[in-house]
């Protein structure tokens, strides 16, 4: 097996896929600022695909050269429909795919999809069938947890790895545990240790509670996974892939005209297809580490639109560009 996984620095980094936050906007923003090693779409349902709201769905696919290597991550609960996301995916020139098995999400547990297929190995086994093939030679992987209620890695993770995957990211927590507890890195070098002995080719990624690059090191170090991927760890901090910055460093200036930059490409890429009230939820990724940051981020949120919206961070810019001792 040699795939683009298999080419990549050790240990690399990967952002994480996430519903609502890791559109083809704020990964721009991050590649521009402290590209990861590798990029993950946010969650594309292949129900969603292969229905009649398509174009829609089609959205959460959309990717610019630059984010390459990007894997396009993919749910549900149906192996035909699978087959033909993979087959789709494969002509948009995603660098891989990815199948969620690890989102907690009640309503998609429900389903049977996602985190569900931890108690269902049969249609696990089945949904990776029907990705590989119609992947076509596509690197297919697999996002999960390391069990459902309970810790379960000797069954779960075993069965994964014997599904000759490219790639397999562990979310070292339970679906139960959501992330109410520490993740159980702990548990890595087993989980290598069967790597060994099931999938020697199968790249280990490990996920959970990482915040910084230093964390990574010493957890490769440590552990000696492959790759790490980092998800709430880039909305605390956007800068984070970038090895020579630490969060301290960046100025208040820099932070709001990020800010600036992702608001106009959000409006300039989605117009009116997305609610500008999404953007909100980014305020506290780019306005805080500075005195006073708390208030400014009260008078953002008060904003009716995505032109007052603009309006005010500039406003609040001016501020602390003429009164540094302000912020």
């Amino acid at each position: 097996m040699n795939t683009f996984w298999h080419n990549l620095p050790t240990p690399f980094t990967v952002l994480a896929p996430m519903d609502g936050v890791t559109d083809m906007v704020f990964r721009q923003i991050v590649t521009q600022i402290g590209k990861p090693d590798v990029l993950f779409t946010e969650f594309t349902s292949c129900d969603g695909l292969m229905s009649e709201g398509r174009k829609r769905v089609e959205q959460n696919l959309l990717f610019e050269p630059n984010e390459q290597p990007i894997v396009a991550q993919i749910w549900g609960a149906n192996p035909k429909n699978f087959y033909e996301t993979a087959k789709h995916i494969k002509k948009l020139g995603f660098s891989g795919i990815d199948i969620n098995m690890g989102c907690p999400h009640r309503p998609v547990v429900k389903n049977g999809s996602c985190s569900a297929l931890i108690k269902n190995q049969p249609l696990a086994a089945e949904i990776i069938k029907a990705t590989k093939e119609g992947a076509d030679g596509l690197p297919v992987s697999v996002k999960t947890r390391i069990g459902f209620e309970t810790e379960n890695i000797d069954e779960w993770i075993g069965f994964l790895l014997k599904q000759n995957l490219a790639a397999l990211t562990v979310h070292l927590r339970t679906v139960a545990e959501l992330s109410k507890v520490p993740a159980h890195w702990e548990l890595m070098p087993k989980i290598l240790e069967m790597r060994k002995k099931y999938a020697p080719e199968t790249v280990i990624i490990g996920n959970g509670d990482i915040t910084c690059l230093k964390e990574i090191n010493e957890k490769y170090k440590k552990y000696g996974c492959e790759g790490f991927m980092i998800g709430q760890g880039v909305f605390a901090n956007p800068w984070i892939f970038d090895n020579s910055r630490e969060k301290a460093d960046i100025t208040v200036e820099e932070r709001f005209e990020i800010l600036l930059r992702h608001i106009n490409l959000y409006e300039k890429t989605w117009g009116k297809k997305k609610n500008y009230a999404n953007l909100k939820k980014f305020c506290k990724a780019y306005i805080n580490n500075f005195p006073d940051a708390s208030r400014y981020r009260e008078k953002i949120m008060e904003v009716k639109s995505l032109a007052e919206l603009r309006e005010e961070v500039i406003k609040l810019s001016h501020v602390t560009q003429c009164h540094p001792d302000q912020a």
